[in-house]
């Protein structure tokens, strides 16, 4: 069965999104949404809910090198939770050390110093949790 995923990179000042198909197990970046201390604008959020349709959510959870917890994974699990309470579909946490990282590498590749924005890394952040979540599923 294919499933549609949503993938957010959670941060405290903007949360990157991605929606992400199973058959390919591939993402592509969507948007990046603006927060405050952690809180988005809801209704962006059902928005994209109501036009991808997806069957579950996944977020990015910020951990340590040594896999211990960070001030901000706590506020990326409560994000979590209330995506599944929101909208009555799954939210998975996936570990997300070095996304940021990686992103920045794939966008440095492909367009220099100049296509590095805050936008886009965070979307390639919020592709490669959704990746990273389909790896470890199949």
């Amino acid at each position: 069965m294919t499933q549609t995923i949503l993938g957010f990179d959670f941060g405290t000042k903007s949360i990157g999104v991605a929606v992400g198909q199973s058959v390919t197990g591939c993402a592509n970046p969507l948007t990046s949404l603006k927060a405050r201390d952690g809180i988005p604008n809801w209704d962006d959020i059902a928005d994209l809910v109501k036009q991808w349709q997806p069957d579950a959510f996944v977020v990015g959870l910020p951990l340590n090198m040594d896999g211990t917890m960070q001030d901000v994974s706590f506020g990326a699990k409560k994000f979590a939770n209330r995506l599944q309470h929101r909208f009555q579909k799954p939210a998975h946490l996936q570990d997300e050390r070095l996304t940021t990282v990686d992103a920045r590498a794939e966008i440095f590749s492909r367009g220099g110093s100049k296509a590095l924005s805050k936008d886009k890394v965070d979307g390639i952040s919020a592709c490669l949790i959704i990746e990273s979540w389909f790896e470890a599923q199949y």
